[in-house]
């Protein structure tokens, strides 16, 4: 019997020096055993390397094309539709802001290039640095513990290709969210970390967070927007459906000071055909907010024009996914996944444009109740607003509630830099990179390792763009011969 194949009814097999090969290694080592029946058994062996760092290269070159596909698809398909409503528009919504369609173009195209870049260089650095570690290291069952969370730091500053003076905080907060939620979900499912972790698994947690990031947004959104990035920022000025001159009013109001435009409002007003004159000894500010209006009478006008502007928003959103996702899927079934995503988009637009309206619902009803207009009401009115997630599916609403509590952070941090809380914090360079990177690392060992803790329609893109990860004892894969 071959020293190579003793002791394997425990899965171990004894080599040629008397150490133990496992089951993986074993049928490795097996490939390239000198065969009786073959003329070049040296020929074979190397032809079998070639075949293995092939597909090695192989892999890394396909991570790179599909990640470039994602970030370019996405930030390509947002841009498309973007561009799509602005040349829908009669007139540009600022007339101090002029910029050609030529120019938003090719600033779309460039940042579609760059997030193509991103994200085709993080899946090919991935990867690479995977292959590298296994290369130098082995591919046994000590590396696969920490193999994807070194190659997931390693390939965050790919982030620095979307600019290098471009600060993306919030995208990198996000990223951060995300991994905390992965990280929580392996406390959960640990029998050491349990117990800490089991608040966690309450069920409206998510309602609670956007609730709580709502505060903070839209208290900002009205009287601090500079907290806001401004991507973010326009997002909130084009669905708020507030002229800047009433943001100013309720603003100075709820900050004690003299109205500084009440004289812009009532110009605003009158171009939409509304004459009125407003006291400025008034002590809420429903006037400014909606004119002659009545606040119930506000709140229906507001709905139907919210939900307006909400539906191109959602189109994009579940539209790009059903062609990334559900690609095999549409093609057998087209129907019932284009009639699933309109549905989507019906129900996520019914949930942005209720939340907007409650907004104002719920801050005009305080200032009613109270008589009184100032900062704690303002925070108080927009806390309720974030119930409204609770239309969109549970499935969502945990991404939704994320995506808002990184923003929430920021503004939050960005308000106590300017107050001087937090002087130090303005000298850190790059530190959305660093936390990228930390996020990363975290979420590709989670994948690697604890792939039960990701939902499946992630676990696909991940699978679909860097394969399923390895067995400890082989990568790409432990194939069978």
């Amino acid at each position: 019997m071959s020293p190579l194949s003793a002791d394997s009814g425990n899965g171990y097999h004894n080599d040629d020096d008397g150490g133990k090969l496992n089951d993986c290694e074993h049928s490795l080592r097996c490939r390239c055993i000198p065969s009786t029946t073959s003329s070049s058994p040296r020929s074979l062996c190397r032809s079998i390397i070639d075949a293995k760092e092939y597909e090695k290269l192989r892999r890394i070159i396909i991570a790179s094309a599909k990640g470039f596909s994602i970030g370019a698809g996405l930030k390509g398909g947002l841009a498309f539709f973007a561009i799509l409503a602005r040349l829908m528009r009669k007139t540009p919504q600022r007339k101090e802001i002029v910029v050609t369609n030529g120019e938003v173009i090719l600033t779309a195209m460039k940042e579609t290039l760059r997030y193509g870049l991103f994200l085709g260089t993080f899946a090919g650095t991935f990867v690479s640095m995977d292959e590298l570690i296994g290369a130098i290291g082995g591919h046994r069952f000590w590396t696969a513990r920490w193999r994807a969370l070194l190659a997931g730091a390693l390939a965050g500053p790919s982030m620095l290709l979307t600019g290098l003076e471009m600060q993306h905080t919030s995208l990198a907060i996000y990223i951060l969210m995300r991994a905390a939620v992965l990280a929580s979900r392996c406390g959960i499912k640990s029998k050491r970390f349990g117990r800490i972790c089991k608040p966690l698994t309450w069920k409206h947690g998510d309602i609670f967070l956007m609730c709580l990031s709502s505060s903070q947004i839209l208290s900002a959104y009205i009287l601090k927007q500079e907290s806001l990035p401004s991507s973010y920022k326009s997002f909130l000025n084009k669905h708020g459906g507030k002229d800047m001159a009433i943001l100013q009013g309720v603003k100075d109001i709820a900050s004690g000071k003299p109205f500084t435009n009440l004289e812009a409002v009532e110009k605003y007003y009158k171009t939409m055909g509304v004459n009125m004159k407003l006291d400025p000894n008034m002590n809420v500010p429903c006037s400014i907010v909606h004119g002659n209006q009545s606040c119930t009478g506000h709140i229906f006008s507001f709905l139907l024009q919210a939900y307006k502007r909400a539906l191109p928003v959602y189109l994009p959103v579940y539209l790009i996914p059903a062609l990334i996702v559900h690609r095999q899927g549409l093609l057998k079934r087209p129907h019932s996944i284009l009639a699933k995503g309109l549905v989507g988009t019906a129900r996520s637009s019914l949930f942005l444009s209720v939340y907007c309206t409650s907004a104002w619902m719920w801050t005009c009803f305080l200032f009613r109740l109270f008589k009184r207009c100032n900062v704690p009401m303002v925070a108080m009115g927009t806390f309720p607003t974030g119930l409204a997630l609770a239309i969109e599916k549970k499935s969502r609403r945990i991404e939704i509630s994320l995506y808002c509590l990184a923003r929430a952070i920021e503004s939050f941090f960005t308000c106590l830099a300017d107050e001087g809380y937090l002087p130090q914090s303005r000298k850190i360079k790059r530190a959305d990179v660093v936390v990228f990177s930390l996020s990363t690392a975290i979420i590709m060992h989670c994948y690697a390792e604890e792939r039960e803790v990701f939902r499946s329609k992630y676990l696909n893109v991940l699978d679909w763009v860097f394969g399923v990860p390895p067995p400890p004892c082989e990568t790409p894969r432990c194939k069978d011969t």
